[in-house]
């Protein structure tokens, strides 16, 4: 797996995934329903702003998903969302993913927080963000309305001194 900037050549690629309904039933997102709309993100918001990567297969250059980081200087922490193509799900992209943006944010960055969240509903997302050494720190009842729908959301953090220490063990 390799993360890396976006290319116009991704457009068909993030259709299948950002144009799925069963992937963005997990998110706050819309997505995309054509080709267009893929190719004007590329061009209008992946390119545009730092922090976006294109979770790319490294065994033949196929883009299965996304990784973002929001850096929040003001708080020294960073959030992060992703998203995969549900063919690729439970292959181990996502932590592969999200344990490279972590790794980034602790020893490059060196920031203090990484936090991340999901729906309640979508453990599979939860178990990610375990495996990357988050914690899961609670759940708002209710917390977003979500294409009409009121939903928990389930919080989860890791500190520097809990990345650190993690890797000392």
């Amino acid at each position: 797996m390799i993360l890396r900037k976006f290319q116009a050549s991704d457009a068909e690629n993030i259709l299948k995934y950002a144009g799925d309904s069963d992937a963005l039933k997990f998110l706050r997102w819309k997505g995309f329903s054509t080709l267009e709309e893929a190719r004007a993100d590329i061009f209008g918001s992946y390119w545009s702003r730092p922090g976006i990567w294109a979770i790319e297969l490294a065994e033949n250059d196929k883009v299965i998903g996304d990784i973002v980081v929001r850096l929040i200087h003001e708080h020294d922490k960073a959030r992060v969302g992703y998203l995969l193509n549900r063919q690729f799900w439970g292959c181990g992209y996502a932590a592969e993913a999200l344990s490279a943006v972590i790794r980034l944010c602790f020893e490059e960055l060196r920031i203090n927080r990484v936090e991340a969240d999901h729906f309640a509903g979508n453990s599979a997302s939860g178990r990610v963000m375990e495996k990357c050494g988050m914690m899961r720190e609670g759940v708002m009842a209710q917390a977003a309305n979500v294409k009409g729908e009121f939903v928990d959301i389930v919080y989860y953090g890791i500190t520097s001194e809990g990345y650190h220490g993690k890797k000392l063990q």
